[in-house]
């Protein structure tokens, strides 16, 4: 299915966007990983923990969301240690624990989203850096040290449907 996204509008998502270290880290676990023919790696440049997926909100709303999104905020370590396919096929990285902190900053996000009239996920959330989609079958390693990424603020992320452009940073939180 091909995403459209609307004139006057945005697709958005608030993430944990890590520095290059941690990039790096991610990159080197997800090497040791064995993909099945078919296997759609992320890029490199798009690995992140997403927050909340907005979808495509309208151009005029995003200097209010911006302000709205600065919620108190706690740094912490996320410790990334389960390497996991779940049942639709997308290969994860998540955390065996997820700290108090990052449930508090996902929980004031949500607040600040329902307070502009945005919709929230109802699922549970479930923190994790999707390593590849169509992953089924991939062979995955045991031997990867834990990825221990220190968390010091997060970010207001553009999703650009080409991937010349991919992701950009429209606003960081700290």
């Amino acid at each position: 299915m091909k995403h459209v996204i609307p004139e006057n509008s945005a697709r958005l998502f608030i993430a944990l966007w890590p520095d290059q270290a941690i990039r790096d880290a991610l990159l080197a676990c997800r090497e040791h990983w064995n993909w099945p023919h078919g296997a759609r790696l992320a890029h490199a440049n798009s690995l992140h923990v997403t927050l909340h997926f907005l979808g495509n909100v309208p151009l005029q709303t995003i200097p209010t969301l911006i302000d709205a999104l600065q919620v108190p905020f706690e740094s912490f370590e996320l410790i990334l240690n389960h390497q996991h396919i779940w049942h639709d096929n997308i290969a994860v990285l998540e955390p065996c624990t997820i700290p108090a902190q990052l449930v508090k900053l996902h929980t004031d996000l949500s607040k600040a989203l329902q307070a502009m009239g945005l919709p929230v996920e109802t699922r549970n959330y479930r923190p994790h850096v999707t390593f590849a989609r169509r992953a089924g079958g991939a062979d995955i390693s045991r031997n990867v040290p834990d990825i221990r990424w220190p968390v010091n603020g997060y970010a207001l992320m553009q999703s650009h449907l080409s991937a010349s452009r991919g992701y950009e940073i429209l606003r960081s939180y700290y």
